[in-house]
Formats: structure tokens, C-alpha cells, sequence
């Protein structure tokens, strides 16, 4: 979320743009001044500060080399080096906008944006440190090894204290510094594009630009167009040159979520890509150099299809040098207290309500529920608590829980912990939830019908 105490400068000679985001932000922050004219900009900066600068990359202007937004950039810069400057840009010069990140700038945002990931980028721009955005004063590269985690991490959402998560911290500070690719593993919600941000902040290539791509999001028709690119022409709708997500993230690390869930026939178009080190654009036969550091995710256990033949054996290798898992929140003890006071706190601010406090009943309640969510769903379920909260104290009875998903079992009884009850007992309760439908049981489970069929016979159930 965005302090309420910032101060956004936006530079555009789009008064629309102006417009449609100082009414955006003006319940966000506690200002937002608009300029036309970048010509004004730097007297702007010389009477005022501001913690983020929003500025367009073209301008009508006597500048009309189509680089003026780099021009701007630079001045900007020369007057604060430590400025957190985001590019605003049009869909079709992705290529620039990653050029900006490498002279200085934050980040960018891609017209037209969604509202939601304007401001997600405005609020990483203002908790991402400044040292990190422009290298500290004695040139050492932001993400250099060595530095404390606590002192280091810039998602303060990833949060934990717990042993599981502290050995996740720690493989984060031995992993990031290397170019290993990584597979994190987790169940939804648990955080993993925060690890992925939080490996690539505190990696070697700090400064160049995080590319994160959704792939259970893409057709097959889509797959390559937005992975690899695409020239003018090459198919109906292809009206421009377009760079791919592998060439925005050049010098980089992409991110490659869901990875699960991608058919064999788009594993070996990846393989290729991997394999070689190139992307070749759609209508195009010219191979383009990549240089990228490879993170993927996936909440499917891919060892799992590797032996249904669902997935190749070969691009596991490749996307897996180290893996990373990330514990569920039911498994992580007092992490749930400690993320449902952040998660209270930061929602008491956005609201403008007064501290909120938790009573021991609803601390004791909220360890004993299983959480299938995860963090996401605690982070919902406090938000929900925060804007329905009468008083400063959060009771039992303000947080409901579906009866679905209460847990069956409290804290304090005595349970089997050998891990096959542990998973026999498991699938046995989703089974019955789901009255026997084994389609609805493995999604739940996260594992194929031919993986549960397998497990309900080794349990004889």
C-alpha cells in the first residue's frame, strides 16, 4: 500500500493521464501534483521533494528524437541520484522501458494500466531502498552478499520468525548472490512471488529489470507471441514489432509462475529457449541473445507428473538447480500471529482506523484454523475484520471461517505426526468433503486423479 504521507509528482502531456491518476491517488497519498509541461520539471524539484516521480517517456516537444523521456530521466537524476523515478510508457516499447531501468529508473508501468498495478508499482517503488534503486555511495552493487536479511529484504510481507522460514531466508542468502535458476515450490498463497522478488533484490543483477510472468494465464496461442515476441505481421492481430517477456527481462530475472501448469508442447518450445540462450520472434528467423536468471514456480508437485509423463524430465533439470519450498502457514506456528498484527496494522492505516488490538481468544483461534489459503487468505480475513471493527479490540467472534475449512482438530490434541497417517488422514478428509468426487479431491490436494488413485490404494481407502 502507499504511505499516506507521500508525495507523487506526475509528468505527462496527456492531461487525460493527469487527470485519470491524480484522481486515482488522491485518496492514496497526501499529495499529487500534475505537470504538462516537463520543461517545468526541474524548477518543480528545486522547490519541492517528492517521493516517487511518475514521468511519460514522449512529449510533444521540441525533444522529438523519441528520447525525451530519457533525457528528463538523466536530469532528474543529475539533480537526485537517489530519486525513485517510474516510466510511463506505451504497451509496443517495452524494449525502451527496459532500457530506462538500466539508466536509473525504478521501474515502468505499461499504458493503458490497471489501477491495482499502478499503485502495487508506485508502493514498491516507495519501500523499494533507495541504495538498492542506484547502488549505495561507495558503488557496491545493490544485493551484494553479506548484508543482513532483515536489513536487506524490501517485501516486508515476507515475513517469518518461525525455523521454517528462517531456513528459507537463509537459502535466499546463500542462492540469490548465484545465477542459479530456482524452482519454488508452495501451496497458493504462501508467498511465492515475494520469494521470487525477494531472490532477485538481493541477487547481482539487483539493478536490472524483474519480469514476472503468469503463465497459467496464456492460450496456447499466446504462449510464444508473449514469451518470445513477435515481428509486424505475423499473425492477424500482430500490428507492431513486440519484444517478449524473455528480451524485457534481458540482464534480469524472469519469473515464470505456474509453470505446472504448461503443456508439453509449450515445455519444449521453453527447453529450446533455455537450452540456447535465444529467443526467436514469431514471423522471424534472426535468433536474439539472452541473458537471464531463471525463477520459476509452481503449487503442483512436478516430480509427481514427471512420472505420468506430464511433464519433461529434461526441463525439470533445467528449471530446478536448487529448489526452494515454502512452508504452509499452518505449519509455521507463531508466523501467524506475527502476520496477523502486520496485516492489522497496515489495514487499521489504509482505513484510518485506531490500533487494533487482538485478544488472546483470537490469537488461540487463529492458530488452530488450517489456513488452506495461506497467507493470502489471513491477509483477506484481517482486512474483512479490519473494515467491519467497531472497536479497537479484534474478539473470536469477528473472524468466521467457512465450516468447510475449519480445522477438525485443535492445537492441543494429540495427533500421529509419522507422515503417512499424517497423509492418509489427509486425503481421507478430503475425500469425504468432497463426497467421494475424486476430480474435486486431487485439485484440492494439488495432485492428478492418477497420483490420488495411486495414494488411496497404498492407504486402502
Amino acid at each position: 500500500m502507499l504511505p499516506k504521507q507521500a508525495r507523487i509528482l506526475v509528468v505527462d502531456d496527456d492531461i487525460d493521464v493527469l487527470f485519470a491518476v491524480k484522481m486515482l491517488l488522491k485518496t492514496e497519498v497526501k499529495e499529487v501534483v500534475t505537470e504538462k509541461n516537463p520543461e517545468h520539471l526541474l524548477s518543480l524539484l528545486h522547490r519541492d521533494k517528492f517521493d516517487v516521480i511518475l514521468l511519460d517517456m514522449n512529449y510533444k516537444s521540441a525533444l522529438h528524437t523519441g528520447n525525451e523521456g530519457f533525457y528528463w530521466l538523466r536530469k532528474i537524476l543529475e539533480h537526485d541520484p537517489r530519486a525513485a523515478v517510474v516510466m510511463i510508457t506505451a504497451y509496443g516499447d517495452i524494449e525502451t522501458a527496459v532500457r530506462s531501468l538500466k539508466e536509473g529508473a525504478t521501474d515502468f508501468v505499461l499504458k493503458p494500466w490497471r489501477n491495482e498495478k499502478l499503485l502495487t508499482t508506485l508502493a514498491d517503488a516507495l519501500n523499494q531502498p533507495s541504495k538498492e534503486r542506484r547502488g549505495n555511495a561507495n558503488g557496491k552493487t545493490a544485493g551484494t552478499p553479506g548484508s543482513e536479511w532483515a536489513a536487506a529484504r524490501p517485501d516486508q510481507d515476507l515475513i517469518g520468525e518461525s525455523e521454517e522460514m528462517q531456513a528459507v531466508f537463509y537459502k535466499i542468502d546463500k542462492i540469490a548472490p548465484t545465477d542459479a535458476n530456482v524452482l519454488i515450490l508452495g501451496e497458493n498463497g504462501t508467498g511465492k512471488e515475494l520469494l521470487a522478488k525477494a531472490l532477485h533484490r538481493k541477487s547481482l543483477r539487483a539493478n536490472q529489470p524483474f519480469v514476472a510472468v503468469d503463465l497459467g494465464a496464456l492460450t496456447e496461442s499466446l504462449f510464444e507471441s508473449e514469451l518470445f515476441g513477435h515481428k509486424k505481421g505475423a499473425y492477424t492481430d500482430a500490428r507492431e514489432d513486440r519484444a517478449g517477456r524473455f528480451e524485457a527481462a534481458n540482464g534480469g530475472t524472469l519469473f515464470l509462475d505456474e509453470i505446472g501448469n504448461i503443456s508439453l508442447a509449450q515445455q519444449a518450445k521453453l527447453l529450446t529457449v533455455l537450452q540456447n540462450r535465444q529467443v526467436i520472434r514469431l514471423g522471424t528467423n534472426q535468433p536474439i541473445p539472452v541473458d537471464i536468471r531463471l525463477i520459476c514456480a509452481t503449487n503442483v508437485p512436478v516430480h509427481d507428473l514427471v512420472s505420468e509423463s506430464r511433464f519433461r524430465k529434461d526441463l525439470v533439470y533445467r528449471i530446478n538447480t536448487v529448489e526452494i519450498t515454502l512452508p504452509p502457514l499452518r505449519g509455521r506456528g507463531e508466523d501467524i500471529v506475527r502476520l496477523a498484527q502486520h496485516f492489522a496494522k497496515v489495514y487499521a492505516t489504509k482505513y484510518r482506523k485506531p490500533p487494533l488490538q487482538f485478544e488472546e481468544p483470537t490469537l488461540k483461534k487463529l492458530r488452530q484454523y488450517a489456513w488452506p489459503g495461506n497467507v493470502r487468505e489471513l491477509q483477506h480475513a484481517v482486512e474483512r475484520v479490519v473494515i467491519m471493527a467497531e472497536g479497537d479490540v479484534l474478539r473470536p467472534q469477528d473472524f468466521s471461517f467457512s465450516p468447510l475449512e475449519t480445522p477438525l482438530r485443535s492445537a492441543e490434541e494429540k495427533q500421529d505426526l509419522r507422515l503417512d497417517e499424517i497423509e492418509k488422514s489427509t486425503i481421507q478428509r478430503v475425500i469425504d468433503k468432497h463426497q467421494g468426487n475424486i476430480t474435486k479431491a486431487a485439485k484440492e490436494l494439488g495432485i492428478t486423479r492418477t497420483a490420488l488413485y495411486r495414494r488411496l490404494g497404498k492407504y486402502d481407502i
